[in-house]
């Protein structure tokens, strides 16, 4: 395997494969943490682009890439992450980092085949499956979903279909074609990497785009995502392991929403 598809295995899922924040973190701890080698981590204005300094030396992707941010608040984000970091660089704490190097290394050189996967979330979409009892999570999962179901309405033009239960419905083609056109218009690797990863993490390209869009906020769009697992958890308690995954992957659902605006032209 070379340089670039190990990368692109590591931080960016493709396939369909779910991003994980935990394996992520997990495959990092397996490897040999780097000492941090700079003392000050700035950027600068450099080609049309914002580009991370390093004691004044730009900063690099795994690729070998120049790490380059289109927006100065973009970079900003990133310069704050290296500056954070202690006597060693933890990939794991540096979600932003992740997500720009995933970007420039990979989603680059794959825009179509990454907007693809995020179309096919709206074919199964979390907020088209509805339960039929109890009353309770009904009317809840009616409060957190159908206004993004409204959204895709009347905004993207995507009319949705409905169904009960764990059972697959097809959506139609119009609504998925109106996703699509909402995809394409993401047209910046980081940008849309950033939606990727909304989108694999809250399972449902329907939020990540009423995120993008400002019809919720990302707080909003993450209570939407967990409307099943919170009532379960209400029921039978909250189990210490999931919940610690849980906190991990709203820390890379905040950085890719923060970073999607930032980066936003």
């Amino acid at each position: 395997m070379s340089m670039r598809e190990d990368l692109f295995k590591d931080l960016l899922p493709v396939h369909g494969e779910a991003i994980d924040p935990v394996e992520m973190a997990r495959r990092d701890l397996r490897k040999n943490l780097p000492k941090r080698f700079y003392k000050q981590a700035h950027f600068d204005l450099r080609d049309g682009g914002h580009v991370l300094l390093l004691d004044g030396k730009p900063a690099r992707t795994p690729g070998r890439k120049a790490l380059t941010l289109p927006t100065a608040a973009a970079a900003q984000l990133v310069a704050e992450e290296w500056q954070a970091q202690g006597e060693l660089i933890d990939p794991a704490i540096m979600p932003i980092t992740r997500i720009v190097n995933s970007a420039l290394d990979g989603v680059q050189t794959e825009m179509d085949a990454v907007r693809a996967e995020i179309v096919r979330f709206a074919g199964s979409d979390l907020v088209c499956y509805r339960v039929v009892d109890p009353d309770v999570l009904v009317q809840a999962q009616a409060v957190a979903w159908n206004s993004v179901l409204d959204f895709a309405r009347d905004d993207l033009g995507a009319q949705m279909v409905l169904a009960q239960g764990i059972v697959f419905v097809e959506q139609p083609d119009h609504a998925l074609a109106a996703v699509a056109r909402a995809v394409d218009k993401v047209q910046g690797a980081i940008t849309l990497a950033t939606l990727h990863v909304m989108t694999t993490l809250t399972g449902s390209a329907l939020i990540a785009l009423a995120l993008v869009h400002g019809k919720m906020d990302v707080d909003a769009a993450w209570a939407a995502t967990h409307v099943d697992e919170d009532y379960q958890m209400r029921i039978w308690g909250s189990d210490t392991e999931a919940q610690a995954r849980r906190e991990r992957r709203w820390l890379e659902m905040k950085a890719a929403a923060d970073l999607f605006f930032a980066a936003k032209v």
